[in-house]
């Protein structure tokens, strides 16, 4: 079985700290690849606040070309919308029965984790990795689910929003993101 990171989110845009995360996944958290599921609609975002769909797949898929562990996916692409990660995680089963799907999810979510369409379905049946976020400190994972674990990766201050706040103020955010998706998205 090939044990894979399910990494979901709006990826508006993909930055390096979504890449250093799921690097540290693979290399410490013994995941053969990290998946980065692009989500048209997250029922918790406003859709007006996204860029295109399209365009956030193809800076996902500029990010990740070039590094074997990684892959881009538009599996919610073909599913009902909004996006429920529950709906995406047996989508994957259902088409890859040779993988071994592991969810991962920052510390700010799953605050908001008991909110989520059938958490417990995917609390039961997915091991779901934590990764840390500041401001999250106090987590308490079930003593019924032994598969959710906090994983121990650096804390990585940078976030969409910031990046995008930054774009419009002017700010040269080149660092912050990969050179393929900061020349696709901001051209400086």
């Amino acid at each position: 079985m090939i044990k894979v990171g399910i990494f979901s989110g709006s990826f508006n845009p993909v930055h390096i700290g979504h890449l250093a995360l799921a690097n540290w996944l693979c290399e410490f958290e013994e995941l053969d690849e990290v998946w980065f599921v692009v989500s048209p609609q997250n029922p918790f975002k406003r859709q007006a606040d996204l860029m295109d769909d399209r365009l956030r797949l193809e800076m996902v898929q500029a990010a990740v070309k070039g590094y074997p562990k990684f892959k881009a996916s538009d599996i919610e692409f073909s599913l009902p919308r909004p996006s429920y990660s529950v709906h995406t995680l047996q989508a994957l089963e259902t088409n890859h029965p040779d993988c071994s799907f592991h969810f991962i999810i920052g510390a700010d979510n799953w605050e908001l984790f008991k909110h989520w369409k059938d958490h417990q379905t995917i609390m039961a049946r997915y091991p779901i990795l934590i990764y840390p976020r500041k401001g999250c400190d106090n987590i308490v994972i079930p003593e019924q689910y032994p598969s959710v674990r906090l994983v121990h990766a650096p804390l990585m201050e940078i976030s969409s929003s910031f990046i995008r706040e930054a774009f419009k103020a002017g700010k040269d955010v080149r660092f912050f993101l990969p050179e393929a998706v900061r020349r696709h998205y901001i051209h400086i």
